[in-house]
């Protein structure tokens, strides 16, 4: 039995209008579908189109034009039967209500998804295990940290056990053990139950390359192209990747960009007066001119390595810029 589509997006753009009467295209005729069982990532830097786009899937925005289907429901036309079918996790949220316990903020959401009491709370318990806050069941939501609230979201996220579960940004701004932790748990939670499917808006390259069977990588409002991390880096082999780390920081690291064979190059900001640049170099003979002309510019080499293409060399190739450049 061949797989089933669990989002279809044809042709979906919108359209925004500002204060002051002028327009702009957050979405420009996206299209992408996401099979059943999948967890695929959505790629870009703020400002690309992500968030709006998981908002229409989830009925929270209409499309200007186009068509969406999510579990095979109409996001316009079947909005109630995709809400049933879904759920969603935003980083950086502060759902839940201060006064009430985290065990009690998350029984009252599950009463809007119409769960048996017994259910719901056996439900909650067993997440919260899971996420690693039972211990403060009964603490109240107000006094948890931001990476406890963001747990008790994930809890909340997963109450209605979803068909489709919408992931935006996730771990913005957790720390590194609770963003591992999520990341854990994402990855079982999709494999454990077939037919379950997790789309994941995020800015971080490592977090998608780890998660994701595919991803979308999208700027502008306009899908740039869609495969597996592996083949997406592997149209990257035509070109030689060079890290170097140097001191002191280039004052005008970019104007190195126009050195015979260098395709482009990314700084990184310096830190301690080392400063870390990232080639993309034509050939290995490359190599020697870039090394050359560091020393013209009196740094020292502090590192040297060649390095295999990662995803955001991709996407520079792609956009001209770092995913994490505003």
């Amino acid at each position: 039995m061949s797989a089933r589509l669990s989002i279809d997006v044809q042709h979906v753009s919108r359209e925004f209008v500002t204060k002051k009467g002028q327009t702009f295209w957050a979405l420009r005729d996206a299209s992408l579908q996401v099979m059943e069982g999948e967890l695929f990532g959505l790629l870009g830097p703020n400002g690309a189109g992500k968030s709006t786009l998981i908002k229409i899937l989830c009925t929270l925005l209409l499309p200007t034009s186009g068509l969406a289907r999510v579990a095979g429901f109409d996001v316009v036309r079947e909005a109630d039967r995709v809400r049933r079918v879904i759920n969603m996790v935003s980083g950086g949220e502060h759902s839940g209500f201060g006064i009430l316990t985290v065990r009690e903020s998350l029984w009252l959401f599950s009463q809007f998804h119409g769960l048996p009491s017994k259910v719901a709370l056996n439900r909650i318990d067993e997440l919260l295990e899971v996420v690693g806050l039972a211990e403060h069941a009964h603490t109240r939501v107000n006094r948890l940290s931001t990476g406890m609230r963001q747990k008790m979201n994930f809890v909340r996220g997963l109450l209605n056990d979803p068909k489709v579960l919408f992931l935006d940004e996730p771990t913005l701004g957790l720390d590194v053990e609770t963003s591992r932790v999520l990341r854990a748990y994402v990855k079982c939670w999709v494999r454990e139950k077939p037919g379950r499917t997790i789309l994941l808006t995020t800015h971080y390259m490592a977090e998608a390359d780890e998660l994701c069977d595919r991803l979308a990588i999208i700027e502008g409002g306009r899908i740039l192209a869609v495969d597996t991390p592996a083949n997406l880096k592997r149209t990257l082999q035509d070109e030689v990747v060079l890290r170097t780390e140097v001191c002191p920081a280039l004052p005008e690291p970019q104007r190195l960009g126009r050195l015979p064979g260098v395709l482009r190059l990314v700084p990184e900001p310096a830190a301690n007066g080392h400063q870390v640049i990232t080639w993309a170099l034509k050939d290995d003979g490359a190599i020697g001119t870039v090394i050359q002309a560091l020393q013209q510019n009196g740094v020292r080499i502090l590192r040297l390595e060649k390095a295999d293409p990662t995803l955001e060399d991709l996407f520079m190739r792609m956009v001209g810029r770092r995913l994490t450049d505003g």
